[in-house]
């Protein structure tokens, strides 16, 4: 058994003895998902996701560690520290992590991680981890070499004779090389150096000549969030035409859709909190397309009364609500690797059970704001305008 307590927003957390085999229930209504239990468990359950294409299948946990935060902006990062916190997570059982190529140190941590994995736990808790990385190459041309070079860079960092997943982003879509990309991907797949090839910030109509090419896809991971719902308008219906999952980053915008931000007036300098991170800098431009700081207020105050209603908070109600969606598999919650712990908060998801009143209510609130494939146009859209 694990006990963990947390006060939340703060980095007090308190760790006995660990379960690599886990599913966290909470202890109480009254404990409001301070305190969770790590039990043992036998059966499958709503933790994990099959993601798949014709032969290639990979099983994910559908609430990913995201890695941004090593990238830089957030603060230093220690790398024993990170690691620590990389292995507690993966013992309450958040054993799927999120990174990319140019996310700093990111795949290197993960090298080292998986390492200490390798020596320090049983082999049936290392089939459970899974390293999925993105992609980001320059607009040069294609070449099987290229393209080779460049995923043996991330094989070696992460110290992996095959990637879990590669999610592939491309900058241009008039330059059709990424169809080229793509097909050596598949290539590299097929000799065992990646286990599933995906995407990431590809819209609707690009998704559907990639699938149209017999590209194996499994995911595409993309901005998705009670205030962005623009995978909902077009690229869901593919999706589910197609078995193509959607992985969701963006789903507690930074940050901003929790507690820390209810009733708070930030355009009065040091009065409410810092938006002194990248990502919190990022949604609030978000906010900013979909309606603005009064009408966001609003969104937060319907959440916390569904968050009081369950005992829980509201980035836990944020991600499960998304996680809900059609088309979702698995959405993204970023992780201050030795810095802050939510382990607490993303066990609460999988027991969370939104009701049809919740729903509606978060629905309404949602639909205040514009409608963002208006504003800005389809999933990816934001990194591709002129």
């Amino acid at each position: 058994m694990a006990a963990v307590v947390s006060h939340h927003h703060h980095h007090t957390l308190f760790f006995t003895t660990t379960c690599s085999k886990s599913s966290i229930r909470t202890t109480s209504r009254s404990s409001r998902a301070n305190s969770v239990r790590c039990c043992s468990v036998t059966t499958t359950d709503n933790q994990s996701v099959k993601l798949s294409n014709g032969n290639d299948s990979l099983h994910i946990c559908r609430v990913l560690n995201g890695m941004w935060q090593t990238s830089g902006g957030w603060g230093r990062i220690d790398r024993d520290d990170a690691v620590n916190a990389m292995l507690r997570y993966a013992d309450a059982g958040l054993s799927t992590f999120d990174m990319a190529d140019h996310y700093g140190p990111a795949e290197d941590l993960y090298g080292i991680f998986i390492n200490r994995v390798r020596r320090e736990r049983p082999p049936e808790f290392l089939e459970k981890v899974r390293g999925l990385t993105k992609w980001v190459p320059p607009p040069v041309k294609m070449t099987r070499s290229f393209v080779s070079d460049s995923i043996n860079v991330s094989r070696k960092r992460m110290d992996v004779d095959s990637l879990d997943m590669l999610q592939f982003h491309w900058w241009d879509y008039s330059n059709p090389g990424y169809l080229d990309a793509l097909k050596h991907l598949t290539d590299l797949k097929d000799e065992g150096k990646i286990k599933t090839v995906a995407l990431t910030n590809f819209d609707t109509e690009r998704l559907q000549i990639i699938l149209e090419n017999e590209i194996p896809v499994v995911s595409n991971q993309v901005q998705h969030s009670i205030v962005d719902m623009r995978p909902q308008q077009r690229m869901a219906e593919l999706c589910q035409l197609s078995g193509v999952k959607l992985i969701t980053y963006g789903t507690v915008m930074g940050g901003l859709l929790s507690e820390k931000f209810l009733d708070t007036n930030i355009s009065i300098p040091f009065a409410g909190p810092a938006l002194n991170t990248p990502s919190l800098q990022k949604y609030k431009r978000m906010i900013d397309a979909w309606g603005g700081w009064g009408l966001f207020q609003g969104l937060l105050r319907s959440l916390k009364q569904v968050a009081n209603k369950h005992g829980v908070s509201i980035p836990t109600v944020s991600v499960k609500y998304i996680l809900d969606q059609p088309a979702v598999g698995g959405s993204m919650v970023g992780v201050r690797l030795g810095l802050s712990d939510h382990v607490e908060d993303c066990n609460a998801i999988f027991s969370l059970v939104l009701d049809e009143d919740d729903v509606n209510s978060i629905r309404e609130a949602s639909a205040k704001g514009k409608d963002l494939l208006k504003v800005i146009g389809d999933c990816g859209d934001e990194y591709r305008r002129a």
